[in-house]
């Protein structure tokens, strides 16, 4: 099997592909190229390479960026939903018959309460008549970072359906840590750490806002009920989709990838308790509802064998002490959230100012 990494910077990842190959004496062959756009050449990519899987993370991640402007909207879908349409033609014009393993997200079933568990991906219903089916779970997406995750999954039913490509939608909840039992190997593997408010998910912020003694940014009343997964788990779940595809034929497999679900504010609680820092609460820049409840099923990964990671604050450490070693690479004015969902959200958080964040003394930013 070969790696293929798309879009990252040529010197990172020159220096990654190095790195594994100095620890693990294997090499990841590396091709540069944008899955939305140069579609020729994916399609010869596949021909060649003739892959038994192919795992898609091609796409704009992050919820606030796709909120910032016009701009940045336009931009997600048409990235998002373009590179995903782009995957299943290539598939389908090289003719091979890939698995397609595709990470998608816990916010196409929205966060609000549903007053029950939330099934994996498809939900029994009563249709007019008495009529007893199985069906995708209704989209209720909050963003349009996750309304294209949304559009992705009707694309991977379409095709499905039409053409029998063999699909895994990954629905995963908001990771936190920094290392994999394979980074750790070598500093250079260690992953991307954001802390800002565009890309930095809510537990590594508020890990890294206690580390540098700076008030955790808690959004409205901290009542929003999230799933997590820690960065290994994410690593592990992708080995298992790709070891149990669906049969060719069979509907679009969704699997929930997550290890559990907590309230914002209560992660906030255990950060402040392990740090000593205060928890803020701040005006939240998202369209949301200020608490919910979430129950998610994650029964057919722990069914393959994932027994995953739960939140732990000894393995809080492991963020801290990536934290304070790279702490000089920190810009306290863009900690604040900087994205809004809509005008309303915006004047509500006019008052914030990313000028107001301020490091311990000891801190020395790097310029």
């Amino acid at each position: 099997m070969a790696f293929y990494g798309l879009g990252i910077h040529e010197p990172r990842r020159q220096s990654r592909v190095q790195a594994w190959k100095e620890v693990s004496g294997k090499e990841i062959p590396f091709i540069n190229l944008d899955v939305a756009k140069d579609y020729d050449l994916l399609v010869q990519l596949i021909k060649d390479e003739q892959p038994d899987s192919i795992v898609h993370f091609a796409e704009q991640r992050a919820a606030p960026y796709s909120q910032k402007d016009s701009k940045t909207k336009r931009y997600t879908v048409d990235n998002n939903v373009g590179g995903s349409n782009n995957l299943c033609c290539a598939v389908i014009d090289a003719d091979v018959d890939a698995h397609i393993v595709h990470l998608g997200t816990m916010g196409v079933y929205g966060y609000g309460t549903s007053g029950g568990e939330i099934p994996e991906g498809y939900i029994d219903v009563v249709l007019p008549g008495g009529r007893e089916s199985n069906i995708l779970h209704p989209a209720y997406p909050g963003s349009v970072y996750h309304a294209t995750k949304c559009l992705d999954a009707i694309l991977w039913q379409f095709y499905q359906k039409n053409d029998n490509l063999r699909v895994t939608d990954l629905h995963q909840g908001i990771v936190w840590g920094t290392n994999t039992p394979q980074t750790v190997l070598d500093e250079r593997l260690i992953n991307r750490f954001d802390y800002d408010g565009d890309y930095g998910t809510v537990l590594n912020r508020f890990l890294m806002q206690g580390a540098m003694d700076v008030p955790l940014t808690v959004y409205g009343t901290g009542g929003q009920t999230r799933a997590f997964i820690h960065v290994t788990d994410t690593a592990r779940c992708i080995e298992l989709a790709i070891n149990n595809p669906p049969a060719k034929g069979e509907r679009v497999e969704i699997l929930n990838q997550v290890a559990e679900t907590r309230r914002v504010r209560d992660i906030a609680e255990m950060v402040a308790e392990m740090t000593g820092v205060e928890a803020n609460f701040i005006p939240n820049p998202r369209q949301e509802a200020a608490e919910n409840e979430l129950d998610v099923a994650n029964r057919k990964f722990r069914s393959l064998g994932l027994d995953p990671i739960t939140l732990d604050k000894g393995l809080f450490e492991e963020v801290t002490e990536i934290v304070q070693k790279y702490k000089s690479r920190c810009d306290p004015k863009k900690i604040l959230p900087a994205s809004f969902w809509n005008k309303k959200r915006a004047e509500e958080c006019a008052s914030l100012d990313p000028n107001s964040i301020k490091l311990k003394e000891d801190v020395k930013v790097e310029k």
